[in-house]
């Protein structure tokens, strides 16, 4: 019997305009998320200014509490948690395409209910704003599996990890057009105010800040028709919903370059002649058995436990210190701009985005593009072993002489230089594998709900770095704590445990993640599951079993046998 040959032909096909296409729809949802995620920073200056008093007592500008900060900042990581598990799950049982637009809308209605807020008192518009900013966040954790996993269904074998890493690498560019947004709305509201004293808060400020969050409605409005125009994936109407013909019909429709015409005809023959006898007078047709095994089964577990538990570790490893970034930005920050007192609420808004600007362009994009050229000539494994000790390195040399050198010398060259190759480091390894990995090591059915599970323990990661870590890293003595926080371990030390947190990145990695470079879906897939069964005892017969149980017995499933074009293991993927 003749296999899925559409899926062969999508792991020969070269490089067309539909994949850079795709790129673009599926990075546009990273692209909103960065923005949406990194304008907070900014805007908590503004609200600072609108609702605040100086937390010292100072009489100097209004400071937003470290509380309500954090607070803001951990109910969209919060619901980006929610979002992975939920929109992954409904990525399998609903289909790709038809929960990526209800996530995009749900990010367009947030964004524009974030800005809008409600009210305009202190409580209430803080209440509402944390309320949108969950479900904001529900929109960009759904958006993760789903964009990696339509891009690495749609993606050819040799450049698929290519093509996810620049889909994650939009992210990058949100940055810098969420920093670029700031600057305008911030320069114009500031010109057409009369550039007031540093602490004279025109009304314009409430204003200026909600205009900051509804503009990243934008980006994901223009792409939802496009989103919504994309055709299933193949691979999801294959070998979840067993209809080869609709797969191949709907990506000949796209990829116009492949020769499906006879795939087509092929598979439909044989579609009719493993169609079963019709029903006896007064007996119904069986439906097809449902699947031997499920997400929570010990099958599961025995065949890709393992993996589940390599990618989620990692991701978790990774957000602690990625997110923690936040410790040490304000030692670069405050020398190389004025302090608060000395600038209106728009100049410090400004100043805010124009930092986070040259982050973006130092480190943060230039590691997207590295990884984007590396990741399908080093692999994933690799990648991600070198940038997690990368980032152990240089997170200790920023530890050792910090209270002797560092605390007062912030815009040191080499203290820019360590900072800047810390992300360099994150971005070019763990922080754009750990997005890969997990849509590339499950099965169809579980894809998209594994890579939730995943993304989901890393946002709580980034909850234990963003928040956790920046309440510890405060100074033990209560003289040289910064006003709302509480005395912590240092500086030092906060930075010598997540440079330790790198290293145990490093060994899970190591010892757990397997590597998926030049090897299509369906292979990685079986040759888990091949794995396993020897592992366990199983044999040829685990592996018979685990085909009768991913493909049913129907005459969809004759023609959604997996196909291989690997010369090392072709009776694994053999009718």
């Amino acid at each position: 019997m003749p296999g899925i040959r559409v899926l062969t032909a999508l792991d020969q096909a070269r490089t067309q305009y539909y994949h850079f296409k795709a790129i673009v729809i599926a990075g546009m949802g990273l692209f909103t998320d960065s923005y949406d995620l990194f304008c907070i920073a900014p805007v908590m200056k503004l609200i600072g200014r609108v609702y605040y008093e100086p937390l010292d007592g100072s009489g100097g500008p209004g400071v937003t509490p470290p509380a309500v900060v954090s607070a803001t900042v951990g109910v969209a990581l919060l619901g980006a948690v929610a979002g992975n598990l939920a929109f992954g799950a409904l990525g399998d049982r609903a289909g790709r395409r038809r929960v990526y637009g209800a996530s995009l809308l749900l990010m367009v209605c947030s964004s524009v209910g974030s800005g809008f807020s409600v009210c305009r008192t202190r409580g209430c518009a803080l209440a509402s704003l944390c309320l949108f900013r969950f479900l904001l966040g529900v929109a960009i954790g759904g958006d993760y599996p789903l964009s990696a996993t339509i891009m690495s269904e749609f993606a050819n074998r040799r450049t698929r990890g290519a093509f996810i890493a620049a889909v994650f690498s939009m992210q990058g560019f949100g940055i810098l057009a969420s920093s670029a947004a700031t600057m305008a709305v911030a320069a114009a509201f500031d010109r057409c105010t009369g550039r007031r004293a540093p602490l004279d808060t025109p009304e314009a400020a409430d204003l200026a800040w909600r205009v900051i969050l509804m503009i990243g409605a934008l980006p994901a409005a223009v792409t939802f028709y496009w989103r919504m125009a994309m055709p299933e994936t193949a691979r999801y109407t294959a070998l979840v919903e067993h209809d080869v013909v609709k797969a191949t019909n709907d990506i000949g429709r796209v990829l116009t370059e492949l020769n499906l015409g006879a795939v087509t005809e092929e598979e439909a023959a044989a579609f009719r002649r493993a169609a079963p006898a019709p029903p006896q007078l007064g007996r119904a047709a069986s439906p097809p058995p449902a699947a031997s095994y499920g997400l929570f089964s010990r099958r599961f577990l025995r065949r890709h436990g393992r993996d589940l538990f390599a990618c989620a570790s990692a991701w978790f490893l990774l957000d602690i210190p990625y997110y923690s970034s936040t410790l040490f930005q304000s030692q670069i920050y405050h020398p190389w701009f004025p302090p608060a007192g000395r600038v209106n609420a728009f100049q410090e808004a400004f100043n805010v985005a124009k930092f986070q600007a040259i982050i973006a362009v130092a480190s943060t994009i230039p590691g997207y593009f590295a990884a984007v050229l590396l990741i399908d000539r080093v692999g994933r494994r690799g990648l991600q072993m070198a940038g997690f000790l990368l980032m152990a390195v240089f997170l200790f040399a920023l530890a050792g002489p910090y209270d002797r050198y560092w605390r007062g010398h912030g815009a040191d060259a080499w203290y820019i230089v360590l900072y800047a190759l810390t992300f360099f480091s994150a971005n070019l390894g763990p922080n754009t594998t750990t997005f890969i990995l997990p849509a590339e090591l499950f099965p169809a059915r579980f894809r998209s709900t594994c890579h939730g599970i995943s993304g989901a323990a890393g946002k709580l990661g980034a909850l234990v770095g963003a928040i956790g870590f920046l309440w510890a890293s405060q100074d033990r003595d209560r003289r040289k704590v910064l006003a709302g926080y509480e005395p912590g371990i240092g500086m030092k030390y906060a930075l010598i445990i997540l440079g330790g947190i790198c290293l145990l990145g490093l060994a899970v990695t190591y010892a757990f993640t397997p590597e998926t470079m030049g090897r299509s879906l369906e292979e990685n897939e079986s040759e888990n599951d091949d794995s396993r069964s020897h592992a366990t005892g199983e044999g040829d017969a685990g592996q018979q079993e685990l085909v009768s149980s991913e493909v049913p017995k129907s005459p969809a499933s004759v023609v959604s046998s997996h196909v291989s074009t690997s010369p090392i293991h072709p009776h694994r993927f053999s009718v």
